[in-house]
């Protein structure tokens, strides 16, 4: 207890929750890490679809960046009308839960669970990309410093809300400036110097082989890049008091920031005429970083600061995908867990399936950031499409003041990001988005039938408070190995829940020599309790007990209830279960899964 403690701190009591709550400056960099790394990788996804075709067709990067940057607003508007109707959060799992069946809103919900998993994955082996940038020799460790990054977010998350926003505000913050300071090089580099003679002029003609489709994938592609915008309205009840307000800022102020450095980004690596890695090392960034300062000590500290956002960034997930299965559980469609709070208010369950998932996608894809982009924007602009369509519904049934212009803004919402959908799905079928198309119908499915089940369980549970309680009169079984303190300790427990007539001691001998030293030994104890013995020829003991239990059943018709008192011994140290058979567990085991029969343990403690 005490190295727990150590670990993740003294638990907090549920009313310390309030305090756990998190103010715009920490709700920034907890929630909009995500999106704001994006401008990482970003510029490069869009330059990546363009390459091939010549350096006339990376130009084209400044309009497609254009367009996002009018969807990214479009979104911004959007979500903070979603906070304003849905305060509780959810996002686009509350939205079409309300405006649509739930079909759609676990297909919603579905979507954002991928890709809080995608982004831990995608984030992790993006960092370790930044680090690999600057110091090649370690691209042979990089699964391991993946995994290493994402448990090490994991761990900090579990220590609660504050002590995560604490530690990671400094990190994204760092990466801000150091992103603005890359910026203002590069505008004063052009105000004293001029537009760079490599600067990739507009072409006179479209450039051969870029076509509509090229032009749609690199959109899509850069379409990464606004990946966590939903982060904000999907956790509002974590906000300090106004939360709405105080949602609704950050998510402006998210907007600003990543309108400024992804199209910052983008201009830069077009003045510089900067082509991506086929390698993917180093970086789009790391090359513009590199043309204005060198390998100084800025240029490294744009790789650090990059490394670690993009680390960190996985921690937007690690808020949002344990607050979404939290409200999803309480609808029943998820495991209970996942609602439960641990002992520092943190959704622990969720933080440690989020982990595993995002570490196995890690190992599987070996650490590759571009071979899990492809997945990667689907999941949430398939939510985008759900939220924006379902906030139009809203507004035409409501027609609050201004409806119109609402209804405008979500619909152009909802039409771009479900062109974002087809064209990516399209486009990036046969380099695996064709596992997303796969993976959300069956996680909708295994929701569904985790509801139908709880459902279930609250039929047979149900009772009527008015309904007599009926008594039966119980025979209790005692499975005795032997004549010690754990079986006295087991039969005093029967005698004091019925008459010494009503209680059986089953023994099972494995040979004929020990069955009559046993029923000796029985008859000098002198106890009045009827013993039945058994002889196992096979060394069985589990399967005569049951056979047992069917005979007296027969014999008993309705008159009585069968109760086995199971006797069992509990080790002072957990190492010390090893050196004893298991044989009331493999008992407990087979009985638990008859509904004719009450199971009672009777525990008796060993002192060392």
């Amino acid at each position: 207890m005490k190295i727990k403690h150590f670990l993740f701190g003294r638990p907090l009591s549920t009313e310390a929750l309030q305090d756990e709550r998190m103010p715009k400056w920490m709700a920034l960099p907890i929630l909009s890490s995500d999106a704001l790394s994006s401008v990482a990788y970003g510029t490069e996804s869009i330059l990546i679809a363009l390459v091939s075709y010549g350096v006339a067709a990376r130009w084209f990067s400044l309009p497609i960046a254009l367009v996002i940057v009018l969807l990214l607003f479009t979104l911004i508007i959007s979500y903070r009308q979603v906070i304003n109707g849905y305060p509780k959060g959810g996002g686009a799992y509350a939205v079409a839960k309300e405006n649509f069946n739930p079909l759609l809103a676990l297909v919603a919900c579905a979507a954002l669970l991928v890709d809080y998993t995608l982004t831990v994955a995608v984030s992790s082996t993006a960092g370790v990309a930044a680090i690999t940038s600057a110091f090649p020799q370690l691209v042979p460790w990089n699964v391991v410093l993946s995994v290493l990054g994402v448990l090490l977010v994991a761990f900090i998350n579990m220590r609660g809300l504050r002590e995560a926003g604490t530690i990671f505000a400094f990190p994204t913050y760092f990466f801000i400036l150091n992103i603005f300071v890359l910026l203002i090089a590069g505008l004063f580099q052009v105000l004293m110097h001029g537009v760079p003679s490599a600067s990739i002029p507009m072409p006179a003609h479209i450039p051969q082989g870029v076509t509509l489709y090229v032009l749609l994938r690199a959109f899509s592609s850069g379409c990464s890049a606004l990946t966590g915008v939903e982060a904000v309205s999907n956790a509002t009840p974590a906000f300090r008091d106004p939360t709405v307000k105080n949602a609704k800022g950050t998510l402006l102020y998210l907007g600003i920031l990543l309108f400024i450095m992804f199209l910052g980004i983008t201009l830069l690596a077009n003045m510089y005429a900067i082509a991506p890695s086929p390698t993917g090392n180093p970086t789009v960034l790391a090359q513009v970083a590199a043309h204005l300062f060198g390998h100084s000590w800025l240029f490294y500290s744009v790789q650090f600061s990059t490394a670690l956002v993009l680390f960190l960034a996985t921690n937007t997930a690690f808020s949002g995908f344990p607050l979404l299965a939290s409200i999803v559980a309480q609808d029943g469609y998820m495991p209970r867990q996942f609602s439960a709070r641990g002992d520092r208010l943190s959704l622990n369950f969720g933080i440690i399936v989020l982990s595993l998932m995002s570490i196995l996608l890690i190992v599987g894809f070996n650490a590759k950031t571009d071979a899990l982009v492809p997945l990667y924007a689907i999941g949430v602009f398939l939510s985008f499409t759900i939220a924006q369509t379902g906030m139009v519904k809203k507004w035409m049934k409501e027609m609050p003041a201004g409806w119109r212009a609402k209804v405008f803004i979500n619909g152009l919402g909802a039409i771009m990001s479900f062109s974002v959908v087809i064209i990516s799905l399209v486009e990036k079928f046969s380099a695996g988005a064709w596992t997303i198309a796969i993976i959300i119908p069956v996680l909708v499915w295994v929701m569904f039938k985790i509801k139908h089940h709880y459902a279930s369980v609250a039929r047979q549970l149900k009772m009527d408070i008015d309904e007599p309680l009926t008594l039966k009169r119980t025979l209790m079984i005692v499975p005795v190995g032997g004549i010690n303190r754990v079986v006295r300790n087991s039969l005093e427990y029967a005698l004091e829940s019925s008459p010494a007539e009503q209680i059986v001691a089953f023994h099972v001998a494995l040979n004929k020599e020990e069955e009559e030293k046993f029923k000796e030994k029985w008859k000098a104890w002198d106890i009045d309790i009827r013993l039945e013995t058994f002889y196992s020829r096979y060394r069985s003991i589990k399967g005569p007990l049951l056979r047992f239990i069917d005979q007296v059943q027969r014999r008993a018709g309705d008159k009585f209830e069968i109760t086995v008192v199971l006797p069992i011994f509990i080790t002072r140290k957990r190492w010390q279960r090893a050196l004893h058979n298991q044989s009331a567990y493999f008992i407990e085991r087979a009985l638990l899964r008859r509904k004719d029969i009450i199971l009672v343990k009777v525990p008796f403690h060993l002192h060392s």
